[in-house]
């Protein structure tokens, strides 16, 4: 690697910025009386309808709905409610006031839905009983009539208060034009509710053999989905503890230093560059810049790192890290929205809220299920009439009633998003930001990696390991030469070479007549003596002769070091040889990939002695050398034509076109600068690591959405034509609605368990 060419290659990663097409504002809603995942298409269409809106996508895990847009809160709240449902706005997405709203929301939506089940199950038990002890509920006497007639009132009460909400929805649905579960509970409860009554009022109607009353389906029914929603309520809501967690990072307050006077806010009321104190043990509030003091950071949440980091005058300092030792001052860089912090939180939601590939496909069978299913409820209704056993009439009502009640999607719609607010937290645990869906989905297929070496194998913080003299100049002489011409560079390995400068005390002079010679090196004059600092061509280029000592770098360069050539007044004074330590646990990082049958690639702009060493240290067979940073997306292509599914790991501005251009790409993200909206996924840990672990968990998750997917299109495909009878004809079987209304509200339960089983995976430890 020479100077010049490297100097536009390692730096520091790249500020947060946005994508062209994000910079419209995101919002949420929060939305009621979904109940199914139909609901979910609905909602998106008529949101995706609202002039200014962009994209809309619902969750229906956790009922919510991200729109990206210029849309008025007020535009989207209406367009929900004309869709016959009810919506919320939210707070700002770091908002830990908005996490509580919800949560207590929740947990009085859970014990409405309680009582509700209570009540139905207090009337729809003791008739169960009743049917069971006592035998047939027939109607055959007047008697008999007034009796049922009371308990038809009191069963038209549940339905009333217990399962109101089922009726109002489908009504809603109804308006619309369209159907949903509520649509299928609201007819499957209320046909056997209606069918007793005419039981009840005029019996003369039907054949004696028909007068069976079914008041318990219907209070049995509304009671156990009633259970079923609250049950899987409570299980969803152990999905947010990831957020809860990166939420309660972030203090409540902060002490402001303003007109000399240090006053505590609250941490919403923290200004641009406002100067903030923090004592030893406080969290820091927002991302800042010290001004005064000097202390020691544990930026754990963020790098992994358990070392705390000594920090000064100059030095940043990140929202939610701790401060440990000394009081310090600090300027605010970023605040609210903006923190590195408040950004994480708000990926990881909005991560949480995508759906993948083979989620869009549930949603898609959803929309066409319950149409379906009411028409299969009235085939089978029809059949029944026709070829039925007698009474014909009660078997058809009770067929119908069974095939909506037990169609109910819900399982279908909660299969995917379930599983990806658990995997999505999960990673984010380990910290592993997965930016949506989409790479949390295709992450589990990768078949190559390609990995910058710069800062990604390496630690890209380069020290100056060798100095070979070929003249009588010392090495201390050398070295602040050197360090002088380069002290007007931000370059790494410049920088190594001023650092090590530095630590022997050496005093740096101005250099004069600098100029960068692209692709050889650089060149300038201090103190009327002419230096050149660069690889073997700019020694060329100058004609001086370094013949002698080319095998040193030659045995330099197979060590991992980066050689360079410096001259003083057209002779060769010295070799400087530069390294990059190679990170501890890379090479075990690297082995677990290529365990996982993952071919990996190394990408570098260093010279190809040095790019095989390291290679060699971490057990990579294929790698480029000297590669070009426009060129590196043309690697990632190449891969991908020859029938690769590539990911591309990177740290730096000059890896974004390859991240862009890969399958899923991944970015280092050490340091408070996180390039989080630079790539699909982002290891704040720096630990290479965190690719294995990412596509352990990405593998889990679909493996997870699957299982469920399964078990939901199972249950669905199996209980319908047992409910519509295919079964009686051979083996006398006929499904109870009780029974479908039980299995459909466990359905749901099973899915959201299934999925909250990612919350016990461990990715392999290391």
């Amino acid at each position: 690697m020479n100077p010049a060419d490297t100097h536009q290659h390692h730096q520091h990663p790249p500020q947060l910025h946005r994508e062209p097409g994000q910079a419209e504002a995101l919002q949420t809603l929060m939305i009621e009386g979904a109940g199914c995942a139909s609901c979910v298409t609905k909602i998106e269409k008529a949101l995706q309808a609202v002039p200014g809106v962009k994209s809309a996508e619902m969750n229906f895990a956790d009922r919510s709905v991200a729109i990206t847009g210029n849309a008025s809160s007020e535009q989207l709240i209406s367009a929900v409610e004309k869709a016959g449902y009810n919506a919320s706005a939210t707070a700002g997405s770091a908002d830990a006031d908005a996490l509580e709203e919800k949560e207590q929301a929740d947990e009085a939506y859970y014990r409405r839905l309680m009582l509700n089940m209570s009540i139905a199950l207090g009337v729809g038990i003791p008739l169960m009983a009743y049917g069971l002890i006592v035998g047939e509920m027939n109607v055959t006497t007047a008697a008999e009539r007034w009796a049922w007639l009371g308990v038809g009132i009191v069963t038209l009460g549940v339905m009333i208060f217990s399962g109101r909400h089922f009726y109002t929805g489908a009504w809603q649905s109804f308006r619309n034009h369209s159907a949903n579960m509520d649509t299928l509970i609201a007819l499957g409860t209320g046909t056997a509710w209606f069918y007793s009554m005419v039981v009840i009022l005029l019996p003369s109607l039907l054949p004696e053999l028909a007068r069976h009353i079914y008041f318990e389906a219907t209070a049995m029914i509304i009671g156990l989905i009633n259970l079923g929603l609250a049950l899987e309520l409570k299980a969803r809501g152990r999905t947010s503890l990831a957020i809860k967690r990166l939420i309660g990072l972030q203090p409540k307050t902060a002490q402001v230093v303003r007109d000399g006077k240090s006053i505590e806010i609250a941490i919403e009321q923290v200004l641009l560059n406002d100067i903030v104190r923090v004592r030893p043990g406080e969290k820091i509030p927002v991302d800042g810049e010290v001004t005064e003091g000097h202390t020691a950071i544990d930026e754990s949440m963020l790098t992994g790192e358990p070392m705390p980091v000594e920090k000064g005058p100059g030095n940043e300092v990140v929202a939610g890290s701790i401060n440990k030792t000394g009081s310090i001052l600090f300027r605010a860089t970023r605040v609210g929205k903006d923190t590195a912090l408040a950004q994480i939180i708000n990926m990881v939601k909005r991560a949480q809220n995508s759906k993948p590939p083979i989620g869009r496909l549930a949603d898609t069978i959803s929309a066409y299920f319950v149409p379906t299913v009411m028409i299969i409820a009235v085939l089978s209704a029809m059949a029944w009439l026709n070829l039925g056993p007698d009474p014909v009439i009660a078997y058809a009502i009770v067929s119908a009633t069974t095939v909506l009640i037990i169609a109910c999607p819900c399982a279908l719609g909660l299969a995917t998003p379930m599983s990806v607010m658990v995997g999505v937290g999960k990673a984010a645990e380990a910290g592993v930001l997965i930016r949506n869906g989409e790479a949390l989905q295709t992450a589990s297929k990768i078949t190559a990696m390609i990995l910058d070496k710069t800062g990604t194998i390496t630690l890209g913080q380069p020290k100056v390991t060798d100095i070979v003299l070929s003249s009588s100049l010392s090495e201390a002489q050398v070295l602040q030469l050197a360090a002088s011409l380069e002290s007007g560079s931000e370059h790494p390995l410049a920088l190594a070479i001023m650092d090590s400068a530095r630590d022997r005390g050496l005093e740096l002079d101005q250099a004069e007549h600098f100029n960068a010679v692209a692709g050889h090196g650089i060149e300038g004059t201090i103190k009327g003596r002419q230096l050149l600092f660069g690889n073997d061509k700019l020694m060329t280029r100058s004609k001086i002769d370094y013949s002698g000592y080319s095998a040193s770098a030659a045995e330099l360069a197979a060590q991992a070091k980066t050689p360079m050539y410096f001259a003083v007044d057209g002779t060769l004074a010295a070799v400087i040889a530069v390294a990059d330590p190679i990170k501890e646990d890379s090479a075990a990082a690297i082995a677990r990939l290529q365990k996982n049958g993952i071919r990996v690639v190394m990408l570098t702009g260093d010279n190809h002695a040095t790019a095989q060493a390291v290679a060699a240290q971490v057990g990579i067979v294929e790698f480029f050398a000297e590669v070009l940073p426009g060129d590196k997306a043309n690697k990632v292509s190449e891969l991908q034509r020859q029938g690769e599914l590539v990911g591309m790991t990177g740290d730096g501005i000059n890896d974004a076109p390859a991240l862009a251009m890969a399958d899923v790409g991944f970015a280092i993200g050490t340091g408070t600068d996180v390039a989080i909206e630079s790539a699909d996924i982002t290891l704040m840990r720096g630990s290479l690591h965190g690719l294995a672990d990412a596509i352990a968990v990405s593998k889990a998750t679909l493996g997870n959405i699957k299982q469920n997917l399964f078990g939901a299109f199972i249950y669905n495909a199996a209980g319908i034509p047992i409910a519509a009878g295919l079964l009686y004809p051979w083996f006398g079987l006929l499904l109870n609605p009780v029974i479908a209304g039980a299995a459909m509200a466990f359905s749901s339960l099973t899915v959201v368990s299934n999925a909250n089983r990612l919350r016990f995976f461990q990715a392999q430890e290391h």
